[in-house]
């Protein structure tokens, strides 16, 4: 499975450089996002985009009902995501976001990460996480 970060669907609904990687990836089936990256992105399409709520949900929302399959954070994913932030994050160094971690703890043996966000590559990276370097995106 590819579990896909809030930037991958970011640049998905903007247009950007990495949109057409993001597509080929829908095309192939078996992707995920954690619900706290589907936040992510209510949040950042919105503000950043100058989109509506009513506009984003439009865009993301077809998308749940077929090739993304959503997760739900239960107490064993937020204990994981906790842990990965209280070891990683740093104000300047790297400030991933709560949601990140989340993403980070997230897959399986077998998944991959889907993102453009260096500083989840980097932690993906430490803890033996396959990614797919997706190009930068403003999201």
């Amino acid at each position: 499975m590819i579990l896909l970060d809030a930037s991958a669907l970011i640049a998905f609904i903007r247009g950007e450089p990495a949109m057409e990687r993001v597509l080929a990836i829908l095309r192939r089936g078996s992707t995920a996002m954690t619900a706290a990256n589907i936040a992510e992105v209510y949040d950042k399409a919105s503000r950043g985009a100058s989109l509506s709520h009513v506009q984003v949900a439009d865009l993301i929302e077809p998308l749940f009902g077929g090739p993304i399959t959503p997760i739900s954070i239960d107490g064993d994913l937020a204990r994981r995501a906790g842990e990965i932030r209280s070891l990683h994050y740093h104000r300047e160094r790297c400030p991933i976001s709560l949601a990140d971690c989340m993403l980070l703890s997230a897959p399986g043996p077998d998944d991959e990460v889907a993102t453009s966000d260096s500083g989840v590559l980097a932690i993906a990276a430490e803890l033996g996480i396959a990614t797919i370097e997706l190009p930068p995106s403003t999201g």
